[in-house]
């Protein structure tokens, strides 16, 4: 019975929590019983092909329509097929014609006899050829909201009775295809969560690697001003520096004290991504899209929804490919790869590039428009060698971490080792005296100071201090008593600073300056310079060796 077979449907569908294979099994269902020649399904979306649909002339509102979203059926010539979805009632304007008005007034559509109907059949000949004689039509309708149409056309007379259970079933199909879209929307929030894990995962990995913006020199204070108060507003900044520098720590520090510290910090290596596919990247793509695509897969822009995208060596991104990143930051609006369906995001954009980009733009292998879509408001981070004073504190602070990851109880930096290494240019900056440190501390396994010496590399080992003034040079500068204990405080500080407030011990400041504790705690009272409140860090052990 007819009765019997919709129920089974009704439980097979139930069990299916893909929006494509609900709809898929819905008609097929219809379409297997007996005399029922073809049924389809049309689902309620925003109007898509307006300027290439044949009922545009009677379409009364484009912005949206019924989509054919599955059909099956049974002709009686084998080589058709009733299965396409890009035939000519691939849409339907609402309100226009059986299937239309059903979806307007949410009311079912029982045409017993086609005979008596003319003016339902668009195209007679082809129900006298599949001999075609019912129609019936029923809304889909969740919690009062008609969802689409659902459809079968009958090769024999309908009656009440098979019309009331269609119209149970197609009850029974809407709440299968709503609960079949939630079932994906937690799908999909799940793998962006995921994603947006992982992606902070590597960026946690790539912000350690770092640590947390380390100095205090006036060129680093300079960039402080400037980025406390961009970091307030939403407002695109571009860094720009030599590479390791540090312009990904700026572009952290800018998220974490802005309006969207909350939500995800994305970043994108721009120099790292092939051409080809920098579409799908950025912006995702759809199952099949292209060979690979196995799965839907949203973009780095869709992730950073409502946060912020950085975008790392922005002035690697080839010319021809400039003008699809240009089109988002602009309209805030993308389509993924594969799919007709237009996105709205909500991003803060972070750029940062170690190219000198005015001089691209003038060059033409930047877009002049993208440059001043990105450069709203620009930080410049200085380069290591314009901020020697921050090496101490710098090379302390790498020291820490590289004994902490690498297990290693006690390494002192000392006041000579300091001193070489503010002699050098450190052309790779930041990023290279982390190297140059991690590096130190793994030469030098059983040794109490680091090892230096084979750690820099050859053009640092050969640089020597300078030379000593001659005896017939000029006279030197001079400076007064006032300036050279403000210097000499200065100093102290800076090393008590750079050992953690510690005095005592090999990683204390007396060892870094290479003087003697009392020596350094005589000086400091001298000069007004109060001791750290960690008493345990400032008092030698019972042994005479300091406890740091």
């Amino acid at each position: 019975m007819l009765s019997e077979a919709l129920q089974s449907i009704a439980l097979a569908v139930a069990q299916v929590r893909s929006v494509d294979e609900v709809l898929d099994a819905v008609v097929r269902g219809l379409a297997a019983q007996p005399e029922w020649a073809l049924a389809r399904l049309w689902l309620t979306r925003p109007g898509d092909l307006c300027a290439a649909c044949p009922m545009r002339a009677e379409c009364p509102d484009t912005s949206r329509c019924l989509h054919l979203v599955a059909s099956a059926g049974t002709p009686r010539q084998a080589r058709r097929q009733w299965t396409r979805l890009d035939g000519r009632f691939r849409r339907f304007p609402l309100g226009v014609r059986k299937v239309g008005r059903i979806a307007t007034t949410g009311q079912g559509v029982l045409l017993q006899r086609l005979e008596g109907d003319a003016g339902w059949l668009v195209d007679r000949a082809w129900a006298e050829r599949e001999g075609i004689r019912a129609f019936a039509g029923q809304p889909l309708v969740f919690r009062g909201e008609v969802l689409g149409v659902l459809a079968v056309f009958s090769r024999r007379e309908l009656g009440a009775r098979e019309f009331s259970w269609l119209r149970t079933f197609a009850d029974h199909a809407a709440v299968a295809i709503t609960n079949a879209r939630a079932f994906e929307e937690l799908a999909r929030l799940r793998e962006r969560l995921e994603q947006e894990r992982d992606y902070l995962r590597e960026e946690v990995r790539d912000a350690l690697s770092f640590g947390d913006i380390v100095g205090r020199s006036a060129p680093l204070q300079r960039v402080f001003q400037q980025l406390e108060p961009v970091a307030a507003t939403n407002a695109s900044v571009l860094i720009l520096g030599e590479s390791g520098v540090g312009k990904e720590l700026v572009a952290r520090a800018l998220h974490e004290r802005g309006p969207r510290r909350g939500r995800p910090l994305i970043r994108v290596n721009c120099a790292s991504i092939p051409r080809e596919l920098f579409e799908s990247e950025f912006f995702g793509h759809v199952k099949g899209a292209f060979t690979g695509a196995l799965k839907d897969r949203a973009g780095r822009f869709q992730l950073a929804d409502g946060g912020t995208l950085f975008l790392d060596e922005v002035g690697e991104i080839p010319l021809e490919l400039q003008g699809k990143l240009l089109r988002v930051l602009q309209e805030g609006t993308f389509e993924r790869v594969g799919e007709d369906v237009t996105r709205r995001v909500d991003v803060r954009v972070i750029a940062a590039t170690n190219r000198d980009l005015t001089r691209e733009v003038q060059e033409g292998r930047f877009r002049r428009d993208l440059y001043y879509r990105l450069s709203v408001f620009p930080i410049e981070v200085p380069p290591l060698r314009e901020r020697k004073e921050d090496i101490p504190l710098l090379a302390a602070h790498f020291v820490r971490q590289a004994r902490a990851r690498l297990g290693r109880p006690t390494l002192a930096l000392g006041a000579a080792q300091i001193e070489t290494l503010q002699r050098y240019d450190w052309p790779g900056n930041v990023r290279e005296l982390e190297n140059v440190i991690e590096r130190a501390v793994i030469l030098s396994q059983g040794a109490e100071t680091l090892r230096l010496d084979l750690a820099l590399p050859e053009t640092a080992r050969r640089v020597r201090a300078p030379t000593p003034r001659p005896a017939t040079s000029p006279v030197p500068t001079f400076v007064t008593d006032a300036e050279f204990r403000r210097r000499e405080r200065e100093n102290l500080q800076a090393a008590l600073d750079a050992a953690g407030g510690r005095i005592y011990g090999r990683e204390g400041a007396a060892a870094l300056l290479g003087i003697r504790p009392t020596t350094l705690a005589s000086r400091m009272k001298a000069l007004g310079i109060p001791k750290p409140s960690n008493p345990s860090s400032n008092h030698p052990s019972p042994t005479g060796r300091g406890t740091g």
